[in-house]
């Protein structure tokens, strides 16, 4: 098992990530470790990947799998690429515990 793609940070969580767009579904498929040995959580969307479409979806589906207003993310880095950061505002220690409940389900 991949380790954890996120990283605690002063009132606010980067998950690291993997996006395929054009999917078949929307879904969280746990984590992997790229080439170069950074750990991502793979995520896919239907959504395409113009006019930052499947990056609305990204934060729509992570919001809605940890329970957490939209509001609450944003994307830190990766706006046109593949391997992004978004960033999760709030309780850190909830934050913490949501993303390992989601990625425990995913194993």
């Amino acid at each position: 098992m991949a380790a954890r793609p996120w990283t605690l940070r002063s009132g606010e969580v980067w998950l690291s990530v993997r996006l395929t767009p054009k999917a078949a579904r929307d879904g969280i498929d746990g984590a992997t470790t790229l080439s170069d040995g950074s750990s991502v959580a793979k995520i896919r969307v239907r959504a395409v990947p113009e006019d930052g479409k499947a990056n609305d979806a990204l934060i729509r589906l992570v919001a809605q799998a940890l329970d957490l207003p939209r509001s609450t993310l944003r994307l830190q880095s990766g706006a046109t690429a593949r391997t992004k950061v978004l960033a999760i505002s709030g309780d850190v220690q909830e934050i913490d515990g949501k993303l390992t409940a989601v990625f425990d389900r995913q194993t």
